[in-house]
């Protein structure tokens, strides 16, 4: 089977140092490795320091919302062009455990074929000054807890699609086809991958987590919740609602309301900003 890694970034240079680092000690190279870069001119200098033979793929991309869901679609596009039969997307902030690939190759071999794939993911604390050993990373091993995280070589089944992340996840080519890729709708921070998730129920793909396809996240500042993106929320938010419904990012949402930040408008049926907290954020 034809494997391609597909990773997106903008601006993350040392993150994505890490993610080439532990590519390369994969016990299962990926036949292809197509690097999107959105907007992002040190990137092909970052993958020729790292000796990796990752294609990188410009996108424009201005200095406001990113258009994360656009560059995904390219990627795949790109891997799919060169033969790829599985697609392993991988966040940019992610440092695949050695075994991931294989890990996946092989659920998707077998009676998983057709599934939508996903692996637990570590968030990993600040590093070293010396930054992360990845000799060591395996002693950092703390899967997330709202996620389900099979022991290693057993496959576990979900219904819960919206429990689906976009941090490290693989599909077969056909289901790609299947599922239609992203919504390109979206653009900016939040959403987008909660809506693949209700795209592949919608086209009756199952959801299944991969035990020992492990991803460690990489630390990075955040906010809880994270204010500086609250016009794509928002936005993302609204857009997602009209597609499916309901609304994702809840308990940011209700967050933002403690806040002060936003208000319920039942005459538009959406969230908006108090007018107020614009100053506030």
């Amino acid at each position: 089977m034809k494997v391609a890694v597909i990773t997106v970034v903008a601006h993350r240079s040392d993150h994505l140092q890490r993610q080439l680092e532990g590519i390369a000690r994969s016990s299962r190279a990926p036949d292809e490795h197509v690097i999107v870069s959105m907007g992002d001119p040190e990137v092909p200098a970052v993958v020729i320091a790292g000796g990796s033979r990752a294609e990188v793929v410009m996108m424009d991309a201005g200095p406001g919302r990113l258009p994360v869901a656009a560059a995904r679609n390219l990627g795949a596009d790109t891997a799919l062009s060169r033969g790829a039969e599985l697609l392993v997307f991988l966040d940019v902030d992610c440092i695949p455990a050695p075994d991931l690939t294989a890990r996946y190759e092989s659920a998707a071999t077998a009676e998983y074929s057709g599934a939508l794939l996903c692996g637990p993911v570590t968030y990993l604390p600040p590093p070293e000054p010396g930054g992360y050993d990845l000799d060591r990373l395996d002693r950092s091993l703390a899967p997330h807890p709202a996620r389900p995280c099979p022991p290693d070589g057993e496959i576990r089944d979900s219904t819960d699609h919206e429990l689906f992340w976009s941090l490290s996840f693989a599909v077969s080519a056909d289901t790609w086809r299947r599922i239609g890729g992203f919504c390109t709708d979206y653009c900016g921070y939040g959403g987008e991958d909660t809506d693949f998730g209700q795209q592949a129920a919608h086209a009756g793909v199952r959801l299944a987590w991969v035990g020992g396809a492990h991803a460690f996240h990489q630390h990075h500042p955040v906010s809880s919740p994270p204010v500086e993106h609250l016009d794509d929320i928002l936005a993302n938010a609204a857009l997602f609602h009209h597609r499916w419904g309901w609304w994702p990012m809840q308990g940011w949402l209700d967050e933002f309301q403690d806040m002060g930040l936003i208000a319920y408008d039942t005459a538009t049926g959406r969230w908006v900003r108090i007018p107020s907290a614009s100053s506030r954020s």
